[in-house]
C-alpha cells in the first residue's frame, strides 16, 4: 500500500475492555488489544474473524458506538455510517420510513432524502413490502433496505457488518457490484465477515481480527 495515498481513518494504539456480569462478580473481558490499522480513502477493506473474535467490536469502535479503553481514532473529519442486520430500525414505522430516517441520520436534508426514495426502493428489491411495517420484514429484508439506503444516500466511510450474508444470491451478487463501484469513486466501504471467498471477491485488501488482535 502506497504511502502516499490519503488515510481515511487511522487506528492507533487501540484496546477495548469490558465487564460482564458473571457468577455473581464482575469478569473483565479483552476484546481487542493494541489495535494499529490505517484505512485508506477509496479503498474497499475486509476485515475476517470468527464469531466472537472482537471484528465486530472494532466496527462499533471505527462507528463511534464504543469508545476504546486507550488508544485513538482519527477519522479526520470523515462521516461514517456503520450497516448492521439490525440497522436500528422503527420496526413499526415502514420500511419507506425508515429509509427517510435513516437517510437524515446520515446526514442529508429531509428533500434530498425523499428525492431518493425511489431508488433505495428499487435497489432494496421490496416492491410494496416497502411500504409495510418493518416488524412484518425478514432479516433478509432489513439487511437489504439499510443497505439500499446507506449505499443511495452515500457516506465518506460505509461500514458492513455482515449484511452481505444474508438474503438470496441474487442480492449479494448486485450488493457485491455496487459496493466495487462505490470503490472506484471516493467512498471508502469495510466489510466485516467470517466468509472468506466473499471478502475475496470484494475487497482491495483484507485484515484478520483473531483473538483480539489484528494482522495484515
Amino acid at each position: 500500500m502506497s504511502k502516499e495515498r490519503e488515510i481515511a481513518i487511522q487506528v492507533s494504539g487501540v484496546s477495548y475492555e469490558y465487564t460482564q456480569r458473571k457468577w455473581f462478580k464482575n469478569v473483565k473481558y479483552q476484546a481487542l488489544n493494541n489495535i494499529n490499522l490505517s484505512v485508506y480513502k477509496g479503498e474497499t477493506l475486509g476485515i475476517e474473524g470468527r464469531n466472537g473474535s472482537g471484528k465486530s467490536t472494532l466496527l462499533k469502535l471505527l462507528a463511534g458506538i464504543y469508545k476504546p479503553t486507550s488508544g485513538s481514532i482519527n477519522c479526520f473529519g470523515n462521516h461514517v455510517s456503520l450497516q448492521t442486520l439490525s440497522a436500528g430500525f422503527d420496526v413499526e414505522l415502514s420500511g419507506a420510513d425508515n429509509a427517510l430516517i435513516g437517510a437524515m441520520l446520515l446526514g442529508h436534508p429531509k428533500q434530498s432524502a425523499i428525492s431518493k426514495q425511489e431508488e433505495i426502493m428499487a435497489l432494496s428489491e421490496l416492491g410494496e413490502k416497502f411500504y409495510e411495517p418493518v416488524k412484518t420484514y425478514s432479516a433478509g429484508m432489513r439487511a437489504r433496505l439499510g443497505f439500499a439506503t446507506a449505499i443511495t444516500m452515500k457516506t465518506d466511510v460505509l461500514l458492513i457488518d455482515e449484511v452481505l450474508g444474508v438474503g438470496d444470491a441474487l442480492f449479494r451478487e448486485k450488493a457485491e457490484k455496487i459496493i466495487k463501484e462505490k470503490t472506484s469513486s471516493e467512498m471508502t466501504v469495510i466489510v466485516v465477515s467470517h466468509v472468506s471467498h466473499q471478502l475475496n471477491r470484494l475487497c482491495d485488501r483484507i485484515v484478520k481480527v483473531q483473538n483480539g488482535d489484528i494482522s495484515i
